[in-house]
């Protein structure tokens, strides 16, 4: 089973964190939300959540995938956190996946992940990137990098890990479960 890890903090958006956790778990994925403090973590919009573990538990374990949602103030600590972006140097070095959604490209930017690459992230956050290619589509697949706008784009997003990652029959079976637009197929 492949094993997906979503780092959280204070101040992540809701509906991305809880779309991309929800979506991949359906396809079968063990999700993992670690969050960047212990206990309940608050969101953007003042839902809380407890995560599944503290991210320092679980910072040397084997992920094939990591995704970084978006929200305010939440990317901001993400960006701060060093046992993130150390994980995010290895997974990127292993060649494994790695998405963000919204402002979370942010989070690859500081890391040094975006120069080069095709990308995407919340409209409003295009003047904060200088290096790589941005792009104004609504899911970006460059290499082993994906990227999405916004909550509005976060089921497009999640349905597109879940085919990357267990193939197109998979993506058709979970959206069709889920009613997806065809938009999102």
């Amino acid at each position: 089973m492949k094993r997906v890890l979503v780092p959280i903090a204070h101040g992540f958006e809701e509906i991305e964190t809880m779309t991309i956790a929800d979506v991949l778990r359906r396809a079968g994925l063990e999700v993992v939300l670690a969050g960047t403090e212990a206990g309940l973590l608050t969101g953007s919009r003042q839902v809380r959540v407890m995560p599944d573990a503290w991210i320092e538990e679980v910072q040397d374990e084997d992920f094939d995938v990591l995704v970084l949602p978006g929200g305010q103030p939440g990317v901001d600590h993400l960006r701060k956190n060093a046992v993130v972006l150390q994980i995010l140097q290895k997974m990127s070095a292993s060649k494994k996946w790695i998405g963000a959604i919204c402002a979370a490209p942010l989070v690859l930017r500081d890391a040094g992940l975006i120069a080069g690459r095709h990308f995407t992230s919340f409209p409003a956050l295009e003047p904060e990137f200088q290096e790589g290619q941005y792009e104004q589509g609504s899911v970006i697949v460059d290499g082993h990098l994906i990227t999405s706008r916004g909550p509005g784009t976060a089921m497009e997003f999640a349905l597109k890990l879940v085919e990357l990652l267990c193939g197109k029959e998979k993506r058709e079976q979970v959206a069709g479960a889920l009613l997806a637009p065809a938009a999102t197929l």
